[in-house]
């Protein structure tokens, strides 16, 4: 292999940086690695590109130490792991949270989304433009940035900080004195049960750093009955939960898990979907935060269920404190003997693995989130195959959503109600917004309640950005799986109260599918900018309502994946319901 090197040389920093990740580099041809010949790289073997999916790692190492990712940097990296320039630049330039342009030590994202922008995000962003300068400018130590949903909607408005060499938080409640300020969270509890808690029962109640305190509140209980009953036996319970998918597409469980345990492959891998990164969604990291060995348990569960050995958890970017809790979770679990070689001593191996993502929702489709960490750009594979067969690394994989795998734990820990309950994230224009657990049938207008919503909304966004708006009737409709229930979606309730400029809201959304359309496939690329511009001019007075109706139609039957197959339903919905200007 013959690879183009940048010309630029890496500084000691940088390679620091890299060698905390790869390890030191060994010298000659020892395990594939390789040498500089006249601005190339040869190799020696095939070791070195075998740890392509140690990439973005790699590059996060990067960003977090040095604050972006210079040309220098770039040509160690293809050094170290033997990937041609284009290619890191590929990857690096793809997330939005790293950068190879030259940068300040601080960036400020500060959310621009649905919620955020109704709670004050768009004074703070005033506020920025005349302390640092416009946005992507500086003052010589801080830049900013406007950022989609950074799934704090229950503290909005909300903003996330990466500072070079001292780590990254989240601001909720932004301001200018809390950017800059020391890391707080002063969150107050944010969550109600309507009925018994399941899925919230420990949080407030039990120290989610504590795995002894996970343990006497009916931690591990689920896993020593799936050890002692067996794989069949726990994928036969999960089947006849009719547990489905929690994290939008609702797929049964207990049959993803038997595809996955029925094929013959040798290795097979368990991958827990944390990228929660749908507009008014927060419903994980709640739970990632709160109680994270229920997350570390329920893919315990899954791996020794579909008999896969190795799991990952791809954790959102933007959740340092989520992020920070798994890690010490998976390390006091191994530290127990309840991850390893030998989980609790029954012969079954189990290591888990944590990967971040770098702020792209596409990396929420599963095969996006294949792509990134095998160390590519997060753009969706086309089905079939479909990761049951042909997933992670080539395995066949299960991949499961945070809230799913928590709720597989209850249920085979036969904690009641376990099957029958659901988390909503309700969040906008109520008294108390945070995660309601519910159980399946109950209304958005019981969750409103709950949430303290004082004066009927002009209009609820049900199920995310790539949910709808409901009509008035629908807000009594019990929801679940079936008609007459609008799709669960993620759950998200985004109540926009009277005064609220809807015509800027549904654009918004329309903005967001334009931006994070990894623009592999046509209908998807071409079709979220054309609706974004056709919307436009239907809010300044165009009747574009044809137009954009026929771009829906296409993007929903020939976009590879989910994100261009719903970024028109909210539009849509919207216009229909006659909440957008040139439609009223």
């Amino acid at each position: 292999m013959d690879i183009r090197l940048p010309a630029a040389v890496a500084t000691d920093d940088e390679r620091r940086a890299v060698d905390r990740i790869l390890g030191p580099p060994t010298t000659g041809w020892e395990g594939g690695e390789r040498r500089r010949v006249d601005g190339h790289v040869a190799t020696g073997g095939h070791a070195a590109r075998a740890r392509r999916h140690l990439l973005l790692p790699v590059l996060h190492a990067l960003q977090d130490d040095i604050g972006w990712i210079s040309d220098g940097a770039v040509g160690y990296v293809c050094e170290r792991l033997v990937v041609p320039a284009a290619e890191v630049y590929g990857v690096a330039t793809f997330y939005g949270l790293l950068s190879v342009a030259e940068a300040p030590p601080v960036a400020i994202h500060l959310c621009d989304d649905i919620v955020c922008r109704t709670a004050g995000a768009k004074e703070l962003f005033t506020a920025l433009a005349d302390t640092v300068g416009p946005e992507g400018s500086s003052d010589g130590s801080r830049t900013w940035h406007r950022s989609n949903c950074l799934g704090q909607c229950d503290a909005a408005p909300a903003a996330f900080v990466q500072a070079a060499g001292e780590g990254r938080r989240t601001v909720i409640r932004a301001d200018l004195d809390r950017l800059a300020a020391a890391p707080t969270d002063d969150r107050e509890p944010a969550y109600a049960v309507i009925g018994d808690p399941v899925l919230t029962a420990r949080f407030g109640a039990a120290d989610p750093g504590d795995l002894d305190a996970y343990r006497a509140s009916g931690g591990y209980v689920a896993l020593r009955r799936a050890l002692e009953i067996g794989p069949d036996a726990v994928v036969a319970i999960v089947e006849a939960s009719g547990l489905r998918g929690r994290g939008g597409a609702a797929f049964p469980t207990g049959r993803k898990w038997r595809a996955v345990a029925d094929t013959e492959a040798a290795e097979r891998l368990v991958v827990c979907n944390a990228d929660e990164s749908e507009p008014g969604t927060f419903k994980d990291r709640m739970l990632m935060e709160r109680d994270p060995f229920a997350v570390v348990e329920g893919l315990t569960i899954a791996g020794h269920a579909t008999g896969a050995t190795k799991g990952f958890i791809y954790v959102r970017g933007e959740y340092p404190d989520a992020e920070n809790r798994l890690v010490a979770a998976i390390e006091e679990a191994e530290a127990a003997g309840l991850l390893g070689d030998d989980v609790l001593g029954s012969g079954f191996p189990f290591h888990i693995e944590l990967r971040r993502g770098a702020g792209a929702y596409i990396c929420g489709e599963e095969t996006a989130l294949f792509e990134s960490i095998e160390g590519f750009r997060g753009e969706p594979r086309a089905k079939p195959p479909y990761p049951t067969t042909d997933g992670l690394f080539g395995r066949p994989t299960a991949v499961n959503n945070v809230e799913t795998l928590a709720a597989a734990v209850a249920i085979v820990a036969e904690v009641p109600g376990a099957a029958n309950t659901k988390l909503f994230c309700v969040s906008g224009h109520v008294e108390a917004p945070g995660v309601v657990e519910a159980p399946f049938g109950v209304t958005v207008r019981e969750l409103l309640t709950v949430a303290g919503s004082a004066r009927p909304p002009q209009a609820v966004l049900f199920g995310g950005a790539a949910g709808r708006f409901l009509a008035p009737a629908e807000l009594d409709v019990p929801l679940g799986y079936e008609p007459p229930s609008p799709p669960l979606g993620s759950g998200a309730v985004v109540a926009f109260g009277p005064g609220v400029d809807m015509d800027d809201v549904v654009q918004r959304i329309a903005e967001f599918f334009r931006d994070e359309s990894c623009g592999q496939c046509v209908p998807c690329r071409e079709g979220t900018v054309r609706q974004d511009e056709a919307l436009r001019r239907l809010v300044a007075g165009s009747d574009e309502r044809g137009l954009i109706d026929e771009i829906a139609r296409v993007m929903r039957d020939a976009s590879i994946c989910g994100l261009g197959q719903t970024a028109a339903e909210a539009v849509t919905s919207a216009i229909a319901l006659g909440l957008v200007g040139g439609a009223r």
